[in-house]
């Protein structure tokens, strides 16, 4: 995927300022992850342009949930965490769905890539695995498996879960139903790939053991529910899809939208009283 132009984005902090331990923990993480981002030419995403903390849309239900909940002390919350057994191996499954890559001579692959264009387009005969169609989904390209380099398969798997699961939310966004649209319209597909690759990284999966509170707190959904992840980018993309109109961004702003959604979902993912999928505050963007 092609790299964009973007601009560095570092918080600022004054040595005489007391800050509580929460702002310190945020602050670090985000300047290591917009660091490693920075670095990360593989990816649709560059460094992001701006930063937004305090953002929230959406329908007056989630954004009341989020007034009156209160998040745990972070720090102990990742003390606390253990990692069980059970937890270990639902983990493993996941990370080893992150590292099976997209293989276009696959038939499985390619099977699951039909599945998507019948999914999206069901009253429309798909040419080949090599069409200008695919371009309709939001693919660079008339070859969608170039597209897959930066996440691989899992990133597929999520648009076709979602495609799935949530069938009239799934076709609302790739057709870009309801609000105010921009001229210049999110590449649905790319933005699908775009949403799996930040929940990889903002939810420290790559490690052995979560070092984050949304990390900790996903692992432990991820516990009850198998789809968790599945589920998760369903819901991402709802918020991003919600913050896309309420900024009333445009292509080129895409990057800040994303942040602004990541921001978002770190804050619901540190509720004290979330201890399913379905308890995110943004879940029910899914039934809008």
């Amino acid at each position: 995927m092609r790299l964009r132009k973007s601009r560095q984005c570092f918080p600022s902090c004054s040595s005489r300022h007391r800050v509580d331990e929460d702002d310190v923990y945020w602050k670090r993480k985000k300047s290591s992850e917009e660091l490693e981002w920075s670095h990360n030419s593989t990816h649709v995403i560059s460094q992001l342009t701006q930063c937004f903390a305090n953002a929230m849309v959406g329908p007056r239900s989630w954004i009341a949930g989020l007034f009156t909940r209160s998040p745990y002390k972070r720090n102990d919350k990742i003390l606390d965490f253990c990692l069980t057994p059970h937890l270990e191996r639902k983990l493993q499954k996941l990370q080893e769905r992150m590292r099976t890559p997209f293989d276009e001579t696959r038939p499985d692959h390619q099977e699951a890539l039909r599945s998507l264009w019948n999914a999206a387009f069901p009253d429309i005969p798909l040419k080949g695995l090599i069409s200008e169609q695919w371009k309709d989904m939001g693919w660079q390209g008339a070859n969608p498996s170039t597209d897959f380099r930066g996440c691989g398969f899992i990133s597929l798997e999520n648009l076709l879960f979602f495609s799935r699961t949530y069938p009239a939310s799934f076709h609302r966004l790739l057709f870009k139903q309801g609000g105010q649209r921009a001229t210049w319209e999110y590449p649905f597909a790319v933005a699908g790939i775009n949403v799996s690759f930040m929940l990889i990284q903002m939810l420290d999966l790559r490690s052995e053991k979560p070092r984050c509170l949304p990390g900790v707190t996903f692992v432990k959904l991820l516990g009850e529910d198998e789809s968790a992840f599945d589920v998760l980018f369903c819901i991402a993309f709802e918020m991003m899809d919600a913050q896309w109109l309420a900024m009333r961004a445009s292509y080129m702003e895409f990057n800040e939208v994303l942040q602004v959604t990541r921001t978002q979902l770190e804050r619901e993912l540190s509720l004290e009283d979330v201890h399913r999928i379905k308890d995110l505050p943004a879940y029910n963007l899914l039934y809008q």
